[in-house]
């Protein structure tokens, strides 16, 4: 009679069956299982990408139809600004054709208090932003608290028929007006903004501001009746 042992040897060993094929969701499962961080990574990648895209190309993004440069020893407050922009939007027309009005204020604070290194710091920040907003022709009026000493240092300032002044003229007299004194700015009841001056930029080159017609059509409407 054979051991235990020889039975155990020579016993007939069948091997287990194959596991079931898997189906199209198993295996998009299985995939995902081991594909998932990777797939993280490249959303991540995508995102970052599109976004952007999206502010470069200004997707969804509402064009200004007037660009108001305000230059000034201290930044305008939220509120301040905020009426600005939407006072003026209401005297002026959609330039671009996307349904609405929309007026861009680019501020420019020349003076800051503080230790002299830090103010200093500041007026140079600002300085270069608005050298390079002239040299982009992006904004064509000028809200300012000092005329002369924006025409001092930038010569910008159209005289009032809109042509360029002459290259030895720094002075800002007939070039700029107080708000208070244009019956349509006054109109709009913004008390902070009676003592600024408003002037247009002057082009001593073919090229121009873009839409430079419909820009003059809104400072005609600004100033009709000023007191000059």
């Amino acid at each position: 009679m054979a051991s235990e042992y020889y039975k155990w040897k020579y016993k007939d060993v069948t091997p287990d069956a194959p596991p079931p094929p898997l189906g199209r969701k198993e295996k998009a499962l299985n995939w995902l299982y081991y594909h998932k961080l990777w797939l993280i990574a490249g959303a991540a990648v995508l995102l970052v990408v599109g976004t952007m895209l999206w502010n470069i190309l200004g997707i969804g993004q509402v064009k200004p139809d007037y660009v108001f440069a305000y230059v000034g020893k201290n930044e305008l407050p939220e509120e301040t600004a905020q009426a600005l922009t939407e006072g003026l939007a209401s005297l002026g027309q959609d330039v671009n054709g996307d349904g609405r009005v929309k007026v861009q204020l680019n501020q420019y604070a020349t003076a800051r208090s503080g230790e002299p290194e830090t103010a200093l710091y500041y007026n140079y920040a600002a300085d270069s932003r608005l050298l390079a907003d002239i040299t982009a022709r992006d904004s064509y009026f000028f809200l300012m608290e000092d005329p002369k000493a924006v025409q001092r240092s930038y010569q910008i300032l159209a005289q009032w028929d809109g042509a360029p002044p002459d290259e030895k003229d720094y002075d800002a007299e007939d070039k700029a007006v107080r708000w208070a004194d244009c019956p349509a700015l006054a109109g709009l009841d913004i008390p902070e903004a009676g003592d600024l001056f408003l002037g247009r930029r002057c082009f001593y080159e073919e090229k121009t501001a873009a839409d430079r017609e419909r820009n003059e059509d809104l400072w005609t409407i600004l100033v009709r009746g000023a007191k000059r």
